[in-house]
């Protein structure tokens, strides 16, 4: 059932978002993602009068007899928005949350795909597939989109938002704490899978498609299937953080809970050595994503939740587009 707040919600972002689109967003975005206008489909065998310069010099040399390659033309882009809803996603330090910021970038992706006449599609994930919608065309099909990325966690009242927001920040210390520092963690269904959100996709899409793949990665053991979906389709990593996360403030003794797993721990954080060693193994966790995904060929986008998201979209945007010119 759709709430007040939430149809509010969705035509706020709709009329922010939208315009952004309509004034700088869509051109970006067809100049980076629309391909050559043809596209491979197979080879077969040669015919008199086909043009010599399909030949697959490759396939004929293999078989013996000349083939040549068939092109089709490409048609729309099929985007698919692979969003995290899981439990450190709820996380803000400031007037929104990551889970927000993601709200924020599928709706700029979305309208753009939209604008452009291409399909988008949503699934949403943590431990497992939690929802998926099919890539469709239309404005109807992109607020529908956006509508259940905001609607996950939209259940209690705002209130009770509010209160669990300022906890949220105690949860992620000890995530990132015994992630990052003691090297350990406690596995549980709940929390985030995005190998398994990639196998999914891999079922579910037979033809190559653009994957936005937003978390904040807090996970490990995906890359293999990160590297393998990238083959297939074209992906891209979004990884949303929280200033919060990076630098923590002294605050004394706090006991903390990690929110994925509900592990608690008592933790000092009025100690400079925790925090200085919370922030070096931040430091050291994002230049480790940023090495792994660069030497796999898979481009990121990192998204302060407390800020604006267009600017590093278009930046990518625009780096790209310079990449791929050369």
């Amino acid at each position: 059932m759709l709430t007040a707040e939430l149809v509010q919600q969705v035509r706020r972002i709709q009329l922010v978002t939208g315009r952004q689109v309509a004034d700088v967003m869509a051109g970006a975005y067809l100049s980076v993602f629309k391909g050559r206008g043809m596209e491979f489909d197979e080879v077969r065998p040669y015919v008199p009068g086909d043009d010599v310069r399909t030949i697959d010099w490759n396939v004929t040399a293999r078989v013996g007899e000349p083939y040549i390659k068939r092109y089709v033309e490409e048609r729309e882009l099929t985007v698919l928005l692979l969003v995290d809803i899981s439990p450190s996603q709820d996380f803000g330090s400031a007037s929104r949350s990551k889970r927000e910021a993601a709200v924020e970038l599928a709706a700029l992706v979305a309208f753009s795909a939209i604008y452009n006449q291409d399909k988008v599609g949503l699934l949403l994930f943590h431990g497992a597939a939690e929802e998926y919608i099919p890539p469709r065309k239309g404005q109807k099909h992109a607020l529908r989109v956006i509508r259940e990325v905001l609607a996950r966690g939209r259940e209690e009242s705002s209130p009770l938002r509010e209160r669990r927001r300022l906890r949220e920040l105690g949860r992620e210390i000890v995530g990132r704490f015994r992630r990052l520092v003691a090297r350990t963690r406690v596995e549980s269904r709940r929390s985030t899978n995005i190998a398994h959100a990639l196998e999914f996709c891999r079922r579910v899409l037979p033809r190559r498609a653009v994957l936005f793949l937003v978390s904040d990665f807090l996970d490990d053991g995906y890359l293999p299937a990160l590297i393998t979906a990238n083959r297939r389709h074209d992906v891209v990593c979004v990884q949303i953080e929280d200033q919060r996360e990076r630098q923590l403030e002294a605050s004394g003794l706090v006991m903390v809970e990690d929110a994925e797993s509900g592990a608690r721990q008592l933790v000092d954080t009025g100690s400079s050595a925790f925090r200085d060693a919370m922030a070096e193994a931040n430091r050291a966790r994002d230049a480790a994503l940023a090495r792994e995904l660069g030497g796999a060929g898979i481009d990121l986008i990192r998204i302060d939740a407390t800020r604006p998201v267009i600017e590093p979209l278009l930046g990518f945007f625009r780096a790209r587009e310079r990449r791929l010119r050369r």
